[in-house]
């Protein structure tokens, strides 16, 4: 069953750059001149390299490929690929040719061969990979103020995966888990699963663009994201609650060591892109995908759909199918309907803003079972 999984990996082949002896990971380290630590984005992004979820990459990206992402959505063979990976630095002393260990606390994570050295143009890459170079956007923030000066562009060489409060199992484990005879259906969030993300997933297992015995792989991305989301650890926790009160054969749970972006339409194509290296057919495409408000005005800095169309556009291209989101509403009558249903028959809509949600969370309300599950709920009042 080796790559299993009906889906065929990006680029064709699944990449595994973690080598397997000590002997080896030894000869590795013997190579290295000096030694970093890590950021929590940079740790995402060398396991994703390492373990396959980004191929078909095997480094992080140099100039010219950096570039051409930027530009054109893709990578120099013309293979679509969403947003840049690149390792950022601050070091003026870091030159190409270097080769460093690159840890996290006191663990071995890979190597890295440095091959070129760059100024990007920051405001540039924001425009074209998030649609704006405002800093109130919070990737356009997180690349004028967290990334290093240099970007460096350099081979990998994986060596041991990081210790986590989440356990992320690698691209090839999760293929292995997977039906290869039946289509799968990813769904990503960054937040806890409520009532509705639950009705959500498990109904677009009825969507017609899904063949029959179709199964959802539930897939968090558990890595950094916005400063104001609930930590990882916390989400994790709810995650697995929610996973054993709603166990079924057709839903599947797996975390993923990814950092956010909040790029919209651009974010939308990279996580099909590394759900496709998971073993993914399809993938859900919710309202406002990876979507985010200026810190300022609280505008929104995409339609509601684009990210949807976006995908749509690109799906065939990229070989993942994107089922678009039901705008589900909770009614009085009729329990979870489509608000195209509420409207027409006139049900009674009940609504919970995620405000007054986090309100009655932090005052010890009785929070509606219709919104949210009560073990989330428990695992969040103990936790946040």
């Amino acid at each position: 069953r080796l790559n299993a999984a009906k889906q065929t990996p990006h680029g064709g082949k699944l990449v595994d750059l973690i080598l397997k002896t000590d002997e080896e990971k030894a000869a590795a380290i013997a190579k290295c001149t000096k030694a970093l630590q890590l950021s929590p984005r940079q740790l995402c992004d060398v396991e994703l390299i390492m373990n396959g979820g980004f191929s078909p990459l095997t480094g992080f990206m140099d100039e010219v490929t950096y570039r051409r992402v930027v530009d054109d959505v893709s990578l120099p063979d013309g293979l679509i690929f969403g947003l840049p990976v690149v390792f950022d630095t601050n070091d003026d002393d870091l030159q190409p040719g270097d080769v460093v260990l690159l840890r996290d606390g006191d663990r071995d994570i890979a190597t890295v061969e440095f091959t070129d050295k760059y100024l990007p143009n920051k405001a540039y890459e924001c425009r074209m990979c998030y649609g704006t170079s405002e800093i109130e956007h919070p990737g356009a923030l997180m690349v004028a103020t967290e990334r290093g000066k240099y970007y460096m562009g350099g081979k990998i060489t994986g060596l041991n995966l990081p210790i986590r409060d989440f356990p992320c199992r690698t691209p090839s484990e999760v293929r292995d888990s997977l039906p290869d005879d039946v289509d799968v259906v990813a769904f990503q969030c960054r937040n806890p699963v409520h009532r509705a993300h639950y009705e959500l997933f498990t109904r677009a297992l009825d969507d017609p663009l899904v063949g029959p015995g179709g199964v959802v792989l539930v897939h968090p991305t558990c890595g950094p994201t916005q400063a104001d989301d609930i930590p990882g650890d916390v989400r994790y926790k709810t995650y697995e609650v929610l996973k054993e009160e709603t166990k079924n054969d057709r839903t599947r749970w797996e975390y993923l060591p990814y950092s956010m972006h909040m790029a919209g339409p651009r974010e939308a194509i990279q996580h099909m892109m590394i759900r496709k290296n998971f073993g993914c057919t399809h993938f859900i495409i919710g309202r406002d995908m990876a979507g985010s408000k200026s810190s300022i005005t609280g505008e929104d800095y995409y339609g509601a759909y684009d990210a949807q169309d976006y995908a749509i556009e690109k799906g065939p291209e990229l070989g993942v199918t994107p089922v678009p989101s039901l705008n589900l509403v909770y009614t009085e009558e009729e329990g979870y309907v489509t608000a195209d249903e509420a409207k027409e028959r006139g049900l009674q809509e009940k609504k919970l803003s995620g405000t007054k949600f986090r309100q009655m969370l932090r005052g010890g309300d009785d929070i509606p079972e219709w919104f949210a599950f009560k073990s989330v709920v428990e695992v969040l009042r103990e936790n946040v």
